[in-house]
């Protein structure tokens, strides 16, 4: 895919359509993504990073204990998620960042989440090395993403949107970060893929030693 938005741009667009995220993704949470969040959130323990937190929709799926720290490119998206988090009596450290840089030394957290996110990331090889570098040795990676399915008709009509959505938001629908892993120095524990193999969610944990 040729066209790429700078994090400029992005921002600009994500600030435009966070009032509306909530309300178009309702649908696709029941059809396409029913217990994702469920199954991500509740295996998080300790010092929790979640990655593009989005409007805070996964606040409700973490297991008590766990000290949350959410980071995302869009100020009107945290914005958002702030307001859920006083809702729901959490305390949450929101940051703006970029999830490609982020700013954490290495081995500050336990356990790194990110949902629906690594499709909207320009370089999700990139993001993924930061997981890996912000993760404490032994420490679980959480991830649930839509991706290419492995059924050539429906992957060719998901290579067809997303000619629309990377334009419009910068979201790919054809990507899979489960390849990127072992490479960025994770080991897979557990993935599940689902929906006619669009959607994948996954658990792995930072291996020892420094990633190949």
């Amino acid at each position: 895919m040729a066209v790429n938005l700078d994090d400029a741009e992005l921002r600009r667009r994500w600030d435009r359509y966070a009032g509306r995220y909530d309300r178009d993704i309702g649908v696709m949470e029941r059809l396409q993504f029913a217990g994702g969040r469920e199954w991500v959130c509740g295996q998080a323990r300790g010092e929790v990073l979640e990655v593009a937190v989005g409007t805070g929709l996964n606040f409700p799926c973490y297991p008590a204990g766990v000290r949350l720290t959410g980071v995302d490119l869009s100020p009107a998206m945290l914005e958002l998620a702030g307001v859920r988090a006083r809702k729901l009596g959490l305390e949450v450290d929101l940051r703006e960042a970029d999830a490609q840089a982020l700013p954490f030394p290495e081995a500050s957290f336990d356990t790194v989440v990110c949902t629906l996110g690594l499709c909207g990331v320009p370089d999700e090889r990139v993001a993924v090395a930061e997981m890996h570098r912000v993760l404490r040795p032994g420490g679980m990676l959480l991830l649930l993403d839509h991706v290419g399915s492995h059924h050539r008709v429906l992957r060719f009509g998901q290579w067809l949107l997303e000619k629309f959505t990377v334009r419009m938001i910068g979201d790919y629908q054809t990507r899979r970060p489960l390849p990127l892993l072992a490479p960025a120095g994770f080991e897979v524990t557990r993935s599940e893929r689902r929906k006619l193999g669009t959607v994948e969610r996954v658990a792995a944990v930072k291996c020892p030693g420094p990633a190949s």
